[in-house]
């Protein structure tokens, strides 16, 4: 039976991206799929086949240079205010319309707290490392934070502001990483820290790439030279001494780069060669098809979509999602971090020579594409999601799946290992 889905993801493309090729292969299954986001990426979202929900856009918000606890805390009390405007939206919007299920960026509490009160069931999305009681990415993110941080204390007086005015409990906690009853995480199990940890509420799937595979394109001028690729994402772009020192590092090898600056200026850089094509974006996907190694920020996507191709990774993390992902690519021998504040060219160089050719990083990052593989991906996303959407929830008495608890259906416990009968195994894990 096609369902009608909720999707919803507020803001920030590495939390929209990856939930995009979800999106797609759920419409062309025949599902209808509306998408509640920000305005900045309806064009995204209806890209992908759904329609667009609007929900109110967030303030600006710049960050600092550096990201420490005051940083983390005034991000946390900005967020949660943006948040907290999409609640009755998206209330409003369940209330009113039939949705079998909704999918939520793990960030976005709003969709967990109205699927809980009117008892749809919830597909929580991790678009990076998940969390629980033994490994939590949300404790390094608040390291340095307590209740008596004064930011902290106003973030916990507008937790219950809200609960006040809306009649819904509400606490600093709640906004922050809760089990739902069925957890897509976008990484390969073999990635995330204390894997066996987990229980079977948690599916690690891997990064989902979607058409992207296909639709973009992209060559490098020379077809046999090694390539490099250098990008910092999409917010910490103004660093025109860093790009000059990735061209200096390689300027006297084999190298071909292409460099992604972002809305830095290009000129900034000076003269590069002709060897080095900077451009504001490059398709990513269809760079790393052909790129040896990554000189990254370290976001979860672009490490995930390295790691699917077998990219050898140099990180020079920003923020601390981005920290706890390069101790990981360290730990597990698949690239190096270097220090995004002080890094210099012999430093780079040397990283980079080691991301193409050690042997142990080669080995490493075979193995890890092949658990990238295992995964299961975006076919195996969309099969779990039509699982959860099968379940019937009673909607009248508010029942929804809260921690610890999986929805129960018509094909068994979704995010157990029950399986559909003669269908694709929703339990598989």
């Amino acid at each position: 039976m096609l369902k009608k889905l909720l999707f919803m993801t507020l803001t920030g493309h590495g939390h929209i991206n990856p939930m995009l090729p979800l999106v797609e292969e759920l419409v062309r299954r025949g599902h209808r799929v509306d998408y509640a986001t920000g305005a900045s990426h309806a064009a995204a979202v209806t890209g992908a086949g759904a329609r667009w929900v609007e929900l109110p856009s967030p303030k600006p918000f710049a960050p600092p240079a550096t990201i420490g606890p005051a940083a983390v805390a005034g991000w946390l009390r900005h967020y949660f205010a943006a948040m907290s405007a999409t609640y009755p939206v998206v209330r409003e919007y369940c209330a009113t319309e039939r949705v079998d299920a909704i999918c939520y960026d793990t960030t976005n509490w709003p969709a967990r707290i109205v699927a809980r009160a009117l008892g749809i069931p919830a597909v929580q999305c991790f678009p990076h490392l998940a969390s629980n009681e033994t490994y939590s990415l949300d404790r390094q993110l608040t390291s340095g934070l307590d209740a008596d941080d004064p930011t902290m204390a106003l973030l916990a007086a507008d937790c219950a502001a809200f609960s006040a005015q809306y009649g819904v409990p509400l606490d600093v906690a709640d906004t922050m990483t809760v089990a739902d009853g069925l957890n897509l995480v976008f990484v390969p199990r073999e990635f995330q820290p204390a894997a066996d940890s987990f229980d079977e509420r948690f599916h690690f799937i891997g990064p989902l790439v979607g058409r992207r595979e296909q639709d973009e394109q992209w060559s490098p001028p020379d077809p046999d030279a090694p390539l490099l690729y250098v990008s910092l994402g999409t917010v910490f772009t103004g660093r025109p001494e860093f790009y000059r020192a990735c061209v200096a590092a390689v300027a006297d090898g084999p190298w071909q780069v292409a460099m992604a600056v972002g809305d830095a200026d290009a000129a900034a850089l000076g003269v590069v060669g002709g060897r080095v094509t900077v451009r504001s974006r490059f398709p990513q996907v269809a760079v790393l098809r052909r790129a040896t190694v990554f000189v990254s920020h370290a976001g979860m996507n672009s490490v995930m979509e390295a790691l699917r191709y077998g990219v050898g990774l140099v990180a020079l993390p920003q923020t601390p999602e981005q920290a706890a992902n390069a101790a990981r690519l360290v730990e597990l021998g698949l690239g190096e971090r270097l220090d995004a504040g002080a890094v210099g060219v012999e430093a780079l160089r040397a990283a980079i020579g080691r991301g193409a050719s050690d042997p142990v990083v080669r080995g490493s990052l075979a193995g890890m594409r092949r658990g990238v593989l295992r995964g299961g991906g975006v076919a195996r996303g969309a099969d779990l999601v039509e699982c959860s959407a099968c379940v019937t929830g009673d909607r009248s008495s508010g029942a929804g799946a809260g921690p610890g608890r999986g929805w129960t259906g018509r094909w068994g416990r979704v995010g157990g290992r029950a399986r559909r009968p003669g269908g694709r195994g929703c339990g598989w894990r």
